[in-house]
């Protein structure tokens, strides 16, 4: 008789939470799981993974189209480090965002960086004071903890949340978005001309460093290069942060993905000055869509961007303007990275880090 196939339960408390990029990570891992389990009758012979959920969950799982449980009683955190657990009892329990249920050891969970410790500022106290709690607990509890790159994984070591050979390594995937159609009438509602503006997040978490592109962009150098914020964070915010405004900027609001890959499409390029990163997903998303990217040579952008992009000091708004400048005015420069970016980016897919998902769960 064949042994049974190993029992996953995926943490579906994620999917009651804001949008985020970790959150689009999960998503993106849960659904290419559930495919790659429904067309390989050898692997689904091994492992089975079900998504259970909080009640408050339950719309945004059926909008995920994988098969889902809502198991009950309780929401929120109390779900998660009490409801899960007790309901799972010795089945594998797999956590995709940072947290996971404390009294599990029996457990995986994904913690995607070390930024609570790295950059603090970039977090509200409590924030952190949970995070650090959590993730120093169930990093010496959980069976195995992952990251999305070798740097995420020395960093996550070299602050204590648990030993290297304890970490797994599940790269992101960038081929996320591909079948939607690129919506280029944003392009008119901002007033844009293809090839003649930037992109970067609006996003005022201290990591993330927009500061120094917005000192860039108020250099006489680019006043009539556009810089588009696009995301969550206004002007507002970015006041009210001490930080100045160029009237070369302009906040493109909270957009869809059909949005964003005309954006991406058009743009000069992507500037992505963060002082860390535990990935970066968008310089390769921008990459995928033709888009060169200017990134900082720091946290895990090196090991995902390669030779692809150009990088420039995270701290001297000088270096930003000049590569932006040197992009701009250099045909073939641009066209020898759009077409390194679209290979560096077709590396990174979600049926690789599926794969190497299962593969980590089958080692436990």
């Amino acid at each position: 008789m064949l042994p049974a196939p190993r029992q996953v339960i995926i943490n579906g408390k994620f999917l009651s939470a804001e949008s985020s990029g970790v959150r689009r990570v999960a998503v993106a891992l849960v659904k290419h799981c559930h495919r790659l389990l429904a067309e390989e009758p050898e692997l689904s012979s091994q492992i089975s993974m079900q998504l259970w959920v909080p009640g408050s969950a339950a719309e945004q799982a059926r909008a995920l189209g994988v098969p889902y449980q809502i198991i009950g009683p309780f929401d929120g955190r109390l779900w998660e480090h009490a409801t899960l657990p007790a309901k799972a009892g010795s089945r594998l329990i797999l956590s995709l965002c940072n947290v996971g249920p404390l009294p599990s050891r029996h457990a995986v969970t994904m913690i995607h960086d070390a930024q609570i410790y790295m950059t603090p500022k970039s977090y509200t106290l409590p924030y952190r004071i949970w995070h650090r709690f959590q993730q120093t607990n169930i990093g010496h509890r959980h069976a195995r903890i992952l990251t999305v790159s070798e740097f995420s994984r020395r960093q996550l070591a070299g602050y204590g949340v648990t030993k290297k050979d304890r970490i797994g390594v599940v790269l992101n995937g960038v081929d996320h978005g591909v079948d939607i159609s690129p919506d280029p009438t944003i392009l008119d509602q901002l007033d844009l001309r293809a090839g003649k503006y930037v992109l970067a997040l609006a996003n005022i978490k201290a990591h993330k460093n927009i500061g120094v592109l917005l000192r860039a962009f108020a250099r006489p150098a680019l006043v009539d290069i556009p810089l588009i914020l696009f995301g969550a964070d206004g002007r507002t915010q970015f006041e009210q942060q001490g930080m100045s405004i160029p009237q070369n900027v302009r906040f493109a609001g909270k957009i869809d993905d059909a949005q964003l890959r005309a954006l991406y499409k058009s743009a000069l390029c992507l500037a992505f000055p963060s002082l860390t990163e535990g990935f970066g997903l968008p310089p390769l998303e921008a990459m995928r869509e033709g888009c060169p990217s200017v990134v900082s040579p720091t946290g895990a952008l090196p090991e995902v961007c390669g030779d692809a992009a150009i990088y420039a000091d995270p701290h001297d708004p000088a270096a930003w303007a000049a590569e932006i400048l040197k992009l701009s005015n250099d045909v073939a420069l641009r066209q020898t990275l759009v077409q390194r970016g679209k290979e560096q980016a077709a590396r990174f897919t979600w049926d690789k880090a599926a794969r190497t998902l299962i593969r980590e769960l089958m080692s436990i």
